[in-house]
């Protein structure tokens, strides 16, 4: 068994193309940085890959080894699931590359590549899938992890548009994944081995009608009351979202709304743009005090979030669903919101249902089909000191929720390692058969760096 970091690194040989990094090599410090800057970690080593023959060294390696890998695509894994301590991190950042064949309308993926580079890639053609609200998120984390975006009520979860993989196993083995290994890969996470190459369904889509409506958190209640009345009749080419946080300091904000706590409606429509400004015209006659909604192509609505997200700031998630914004569940969000004590923290209810709703769990193991809205409850500051405050706090928000919530929650919104939290996530009919699926591929747990499903017994 290898045990020092210097063998361990030597393990990968001449034939590793990549890049071995170990805590005393040049770039180690700027490798082993994550999105989430609670993550403070120290591999003993990073294997940078630049080929799928690199990725299936490196899993022989961690495996002889005995050591489990964390797996490192985008690094936006909320709970720090992308690297860890003392071990090995296989790095997949450098394999970006998007290949789009236009007449299949497929996108065929590296694991490295964000939703930035997926998104300039399809463009190009006049082409888009569902992605992400923050561009530097990786495909690879979010699709399997279910995957919320921009495009869900009307092409489904960026899982549902996942039609291929090719996974390399924990025995070391490059597969490509049959029907049963994609319903684990659609919301399962990272549990059955690293996706080297994923292929997406694309949809024709240019130019789309996004943007906020932006109101003083005075109002919350008539908005959200009239929000909720609105989305009940949406069609699916309306994909929106409901935010509670701070207003930015940005031009377009009037000055005595910039650092106030506010109500924002953010969204996407990916259909006619005349029939979305008639949609759009009841929102705007609650009389926002800021309008940003306008036709814009669709990268530039992936982007738009972008800043209020940088790498480095402090995070913590909780996450769940719920049948609808019921007045309790909108009186508990705002009470809480007018509390946040960090003007980077937000409260986001995700609109759910249309196309989401219609996959179904037949096809993928994403378990909110039937919720309303996937909220989540997000934590950001900057000072470490002030961690259990802003912890405790969404904690507190989480459990006041959790007594208004359906069953089951978002994994990719999972930042705590509870034994429960995974499962009941899931919900036992899913877990279960997860569970069985990764007694077939990993049934030693090789990948437990993840939201992690136990091999069934």
């Amino acid at each position: 068994m290898i045990t020092t970091d210097d063998t361990l690194a030597a393990a990968f040989g001449a034939g590793f193309a990549g890049t071995v990094f170990t805590p005393a090599a040049a770039g180690y410090e700027e490798a082993r940085g994550v999105w989430n800057g609670t993550v403070q970690t120290r591999p003993a080593v990073i294997a940078r890959c630049r080929t799928t023959t690199d990725v299936i060294a490196a899993v022989n390696v961690a495996r002889t080894a005995g050591v489990s890998p964390a797996v490192r695509a985008g690094g936006h894994s909320v709970a720090g699931h992308s690297s860890c301590d003392g071990g090995v991190v296989i790095d997949l950042q450098s394999m970006r590359r998007v290949a789009v064949d236009p007449d299949a309308k497929t996108a065929a993926v590296e694991p490295g590549a964000t939703w930035a580079d997926f998104d300039a890639a399809t463009a190009v053609h006049g082409l888009a899938s569902t992605g992400g609200l923050i561009s530097t998120t990786g495909v690879a984390g979010l699709t399997l992890g279910g995957g919320i975006g921009w495009l869900q009520r009307r092409y489904g979860l960026a899982c549902d548009n996942l039609r291929a993989a090719r996974v390399v196993t924990a025995d070391g083995d490059l597969v490509e994944a049959d029907e049963s290994l994609l319903w684990g890969l659609r919301g399962g996470g990272g549990n059955f081995g690293i996706v080297t190459r994923f292929v997406f369904d694309l949809h024709p889509l240019s130019t789309i009608l996004g943007g906020l409506l932006m109101f003083p958190l005075d109002r919350g209640e008539e908005v959200l009351r009239a929000f909720r009345e609105w989305a009940l009749g949406a069609p699916d080419e309306a994909s929106m979202m409901v935010a509670l946080n701070s207003a930015p300091p940005a031009p377009f904000v009037p000055a005595d709304l910039v650092g106030q706590k506010v109500v924002a409606l953010l969204g996407c429509w990916c259909g006619d743009l005349a029939e979305g400004e008639a949609a759009l015209a009841r929102l705007r006659d609650l009389r926002p005090a800021v309008d940003l909604f306008g036709p814009m192509p669709y990268p530039a609505l992936q982007g738009m979030l972008d800043a209020g997200a940088p790498r480095g700031l402090r995070n913590y998630f909780r996450g769940g669903y719920v049948a609808d914004l019921g007045d309790d569940v909108i009186a508990t969000a705002l009470d809480h919101a007018a509390r946040m004590r960090s003007p980077m923290s937000q409260i986001h209810f995700h609109h759910m249902g249309g196309a989401v709703a219609r996959f179904g769990t037949a096809t993928s193991s994403f378990s909110g089909r039937s919720a309303g809205y996937t909220y989540n409850l997000i934590g950001t500051w900057t000072d470490p000191d002030e961690d259990d405050v802003h912890i405790a706090g969404v904690r507190a928000l989480s459990e006041a929720l959790a007594l208004l919530s359906l069953p089951g929650g978002y994994v990719n919104f999972v930042s705590d390692g509870a034994d429960h939290a995974v499962p009941a996530a899931y919900g036992e009919e899913i877990y279960r058969r997860l569970a069985r699926l990764k007694r077939e591929y990993d049934p030693h747990n090789l990948f437990c760096r993840n939201q992690n499903v136990q091999p069934a017994p």
